[in-house]
């Protein structure tokens, strides 16, 4: 069984970053339709949306023009690409702060990182030059 899926999916795009979001809008859609149910058009144009967002993710996934669904979603990474790299940054951010203590200097607003456990230490800001200190 696992083959003939194999052999099927052979020359077809299959999944990629655009697929997934559009999948998690169809699921998203969906739920909310649910709590729109009580008669309202709104639960119904939800749910269609959510109906059309998943075939036409399923669509992408089954194509056979690799090229094309390719230029689509490098469209959706570059259009993307901002706000990833903050989510990204952020992320970075929170692991740091483990081992860090992450300054802002009080002049240009360069953000500095300093190791946990030093003490009080005066910070030398590395853009401006102006010092300041701060408890690490």
């Amino acid at each position: 069984m696992k083959e003939k899926f194999i052999k099927f999916m052979e020359g077809r795009y299959g999944v990629d970053g655009f697929a997934r979001f559009t999948m998690g809008v169809a699921l998203v859609c969906i739920v909310a339709s649910v709590f729109f149910r009580n008669g309202s058009t709104t639960g119904a144009i939800l749910n269609t949306v959510g109906l059309a967002a998943i075939i036409y993710t399923y669509f992408r996934m089954l194509s056979r023009n690799i090229q094309k669904r390719y230029a689509e979603n490098q469209k959706y990474l570059s259009m993307t690409a901002k706000i990833r790299q903050w989510f990204r940054k952020e992320k970075n951010m929170m692991e740091q702060r483990k081992t860090h203590h992450i300054y802002t200097c009080p002049s240009c607003g360069q953000k500095i990182r300093i190791p946990r456990g030093k003490g009080k230490i005066e910070i030398d800001c590395p853009k401006c030059h102006t010092k300041f200190i701060k408890k690490s």
